[in-house]
């Protein structure tokens, strides 16, 4: 599949991650469709940035949990652009919460991040499903994480959240073949403001060097190098489907603590 003169939805995309898998398949020629909840400053920051490649954006506020939005930005997508090949499900929460401490999650947080992690990339692959399969060759790329896969991460109930996600990634793959493929991306510990401000500067810091020195190829993920993958996985991929690639410098072949 090629980029130039495609549509991608990304969601959550005013900053980190999602950000940089918007510039980066603006500056392969992708118009985008930035979405964002809260920081709207943030989106058109991104927005401006993609632009300078010569692409077409569209900044849309929607909340992935709610279905509705979920539909009405898709609907605001074909309106602007008249197609979408891409969704990237990146809108994602969590609530830190360290994992021996089962009194410190209650029955609301599990709901929340699942609303958000795994509810919120079905309605919208359920949104845009006629417009994704129109073109023969859509592509839904859901960003889930290594403690969907590990068990470990921020807290149990993310973990949890992100190991539905892969499930629901690879039924997806199942009924959505042979018009779109469908793959999970699994990061590992991702350097940024995300983490450092969920773990504390000083926890922060101390998990990315341990991670680092554990990791085969001693280094940890960035939102560029997940948004490489992501690239990847578009313009290299096209017999690659129900797949969840990790990103995390073989982290997971050892015992580094890992967290998205």
């Amino acid at each position: 599949m090629k980029l130039k003169d495609s549509v991608a939805i990304v969601t959550g995309s005013s900053s980190g991650i999602g950000a940089a898998i918007a510039r980066l398949f603006a500056e392969h020629g992708c118009h985008v469709v930035i979405n964002f909840s809260n920081n709207e400053e943030g989106a058109r920051t991104v927005a401006s940035d993609c632009e300078k490649y010569g692409v077409k954006t569209l900044i849309y506020r929607a909340n992935v949990a709610e279905d509705t939005e979920c539909r009405t930005m898709v609907d605001a997508a074909l309106k602007r652009f008249g197609r979408i090949d891409i969704l990237v499900n990146n809108a994602g929460t969590t609530k830190f919460c360290n994992h021996d401490d089962l009194g410190g999650l209650d029955k609301q947080d599990f709901l929340d991040l699942y609303t958000v992690n795994a509810i919120g990339p079905f309605q919208m692959a359920r949104a845009a499903e006629k417009a994704l399969r129109a073109n023969g060759s859509g592509h839904i790329i859901n960003m889930a994480s290594i403690a969907g896969l590990s068990g470990t991460g921020s807290s149990i109930a993310y973990a949890a959240s992100k190991g539905a996600l892969v499930t629901i990634t690879r039924s997806l793959a199942r009924v959505m073949g042979p018009e779109v493929r469908v793959n999970a991306v699994c990061p590992g510990f991702v350097q940024g403001e995300w983490l450092m401000k969920g773990l504390g500067e000083d926890k922060y810091n101390t998990l990315l060097e341990t991670t680092k020195a554990s990791a085969p190829l001693h280094d940890t993920a960035s939102p560029k190098t997940v948004a490489d993958v992501c690239l990847g996985l578009i313009i290299g991929g096209d017999l690659t489907t129900g797949e969840t690639i990790l990103i995390d410098g073989g982290a997971h072949l050892g015992t580094a603590p890992v967290s998205r």
